[in-house]
Order: structure tokens, then sequence, then C-alpha cells
């Protein structure tokens, strides 16, 4: 556009009409001014508005830093060399428009507070924290209740290829298939109800992958999306391909309660432990609590004192025994049952 403009240019100037080289000579200065162009926004790259904006107040405020102290008389000294006056001007205001331009560059939004009091400089459009649920954690049910509680904010993204999965469990013919699918379009429906999230549906697909976990993976890198599951496999191939995210599972983990030896719980004996004797309750957690000599108090509620705790893979197992007055009511039932069964 630039070299025809020039040769237009060329063929309408008074000085250039029937010249032989007019028209070549266009040519070449519309060329090379959109070269020229070119170069300035390849130079330009990266280069934000804000870095724009803040290189312009600090030209201006060096500038007129620059001009108060031209003004103040300083140069006088030197009024009968023009030359030397004109340098020294030049060196001021080359200079303090430089230092006010690098001093704009390297502060912050807040800076500019104290230079225009009670003004702050706040961003409109903010970019929207995107997290992208898949279709364990919404037939799972607890990101409901963390969005509720306000532990997770941001705009919520479901995708196409999650729902149409969700419907065809519902669909199924397979009963604990209906019931998971049907339960998971019910926590979906709870989360758009509540006013202080917003879900988006996203229409993106991948026709090409036919796993629905790689579709979630691929979709989470698009969007820069936090990606929400309960599936410990989808949760490290996510890992493995650098995309962020979070399972519920582990989440859980951490929040259970750190039992130390010595503390007492109440719990239920609900079976028989791997070892003669022992007996066998669990936490509100989910812990399971390994208690010794509590065979005879299976389904009953017993107080029992925490010995030791054993890591495994699938979590902690607790250690406890019996608390001395739990185990002096059940040795008496059993000396009451034994001289029952003699009677």
């Amino acid at each position: 556009m630039c070299t025809v403009a020039g040769y237009a240019i060329s063929q309408v100037r008074q000085e250039w009409i029937g010249l032989h080289y007019s028209g070549a000579f266009g040519l070449a200065i519309g060329f090379g001014f959109g070269c020229l162009l070119i170069a300035v926004d390849e130079m330009l790259k990266g280069f934000s508005l804000r870095a724009f904006s803040a290189t312009t107040f600090g030209l201006l405020l060096g500038t007129v830093v620059a001009l108060l102290i031209d003004r103040s008389g300083l140069f006088y000294w030197v009024d009968n060399d023009e030359v030397t006056r004109g340098l020294l001007r030049m060196g001021l205001f080359l200079g303090f428009g430089y230092i006010g331009i690098v001093l704009a560059m390297r502060s912050n939004k807040e800076d500019f507070s104290l230079i225009i009091p009670y003004v702050r400089f706040s961003p409109q459009n903010k970019p929207d924290h995107l997290l992208l649920l898949d279709t364990s954690v919404i037939i799972d049910g607890r990101i409901a209740d963390l969005i509720e509680a306000k532990f997770i904010e941001g705009l919520l993204v479901v995708p196409r290829f999650v729902l149409k999965e969700l419907q065809q469990l519902a669909d199924s013919s397979d009963s604990t298939k209906r019931a998971r699918g049907r339960r998971g379009l019910e926590i979906l429906n709870r989360i758009q109800r509540n006013t202080a999230s917003e879900v988006k549906i996203h229409d993106g697909d991948f026709p090409e992958e036919k796993e629905v976990d790689a579709k979630l993976v691929r979709l989470a890198r698009n969007l820069r999306a936090k990606l929400f599951t309960n599936d410990y496999n989808l949760a490290k191939i996510a890992e493995l391909q650098s995309v962020n995210c979070a399972n519920l599972h582990e989440l859980a983990r951490s929040l259970r309660t750190v039992l130390l030896p010595g503390e007492v719980l109440s719990l239920r004996i609900v079976r028989e432990g791997k070892d003669r004797g022992q007996g066998v309750g669990y936490t509100p957690d989910g812990t399971m609590v390994v208690v010794n000599n509590a065979n005879s108090a299976i389904g009953k509620h017993v107080e029992v004192q925490v010995q030791s705790l054993h890591q495994t893979g699938a979590g902690v197992i607790v250690f406890a025994e019996l608390r001395n007055t739990e185990t002096a009511m059940i040795r008496a039932a059993e000396r009451r049952e034994t001289a029952g069964a003699l009677v």
C-alpha cells in the first residue's frame, strides 16, 4: 500500500511530472516508508499500552522538571555563548526526560497515587479465573459444597462433551450408571442456581480425540483453565502436560483430622479386625481405627485412646486401645454372659 501510494503521489507532484524517473522514485520512497513502519511494528512487539502510557507520563514529568530548571536562570552565566547554552539545555531536557521514563517504567500503579492523590487505577477487564469441571467431580458433588462455602471462586466451565456424557449416563439401562448420571445433572443444576457462581457451557470439541480425558486436557491447556477432577490418572496426565489440575481426593486427604498418640476418640466398632481380639471402627472422615481387645464390642459405641499411627498407600491406619472404663464394662458383660451360659 505504501509503495502504491508513493507511486500515486509521484504522478501528481508538479515538480515530478514529466520526469522519466518520477515513478521509480515514488515507488522507492513508498517502499522505504512501508519498511520503516514494519520495523517500528517489530520494535514495539511486547510493548503494552500500560508501558506506553507510563513512558509518556514519565517523559512529560521529566520535561516539566527540566523546563522549571531551565526557567530558574541556572544557565544565565552562558548567555553570551548561544551554542553552549543550547547544548546544555538539550542535555538537560534529554537527561530528565530519560530519567522520568525510567522511573515511570519501574513504578507500579500504586505509585501514581503519590502524584495524583485519592486516585487509584484498577483494571476493569480482569481476566476470568476459569475452572474446568470434569464428569467425576460433578457426580461427586463436593465441588458444589466448596462453591457454596466460597472456598472456590471463578468462572465454572463445563464442556459440551462432558454434559453429553452425563446425559448418556442418565439415560443408561444400567441402574448404577443411571443414578450417577442423574446425580451429576442435579449437582450441575444446583451449581447453576447458586448466584455466587457463574457457569458457562463451552462448545469446544476435539473430534480427533476419542477419549474424554484427552479432550479435557487439551481444552484446559487452550483456555489456560484449572482442571478439577477426582480421576487420579487424569490428574497425572494433566500434570505431565503442564496443565494446572486439582484433585478433590487429594484435598480431602489433606483436610483429614490429624490424630496424635494419647488422644481419645468416640467411635462405633463395626467389624472384627485381622488379628484375634481386634475390632475395627472408622472416624467421620473415613480413617480406619484398629482397636485391640474390642472384638466383643462390635456394634457398640466406645471410647478408645490412640496408641500409634501407621502410614500406608491408601492412607493412615490408627491403632488404639479401649479406655479403662470401657474395658471394665466389656469384661463385666463377658463375665455375665459366661455365668449365664454356665447356669
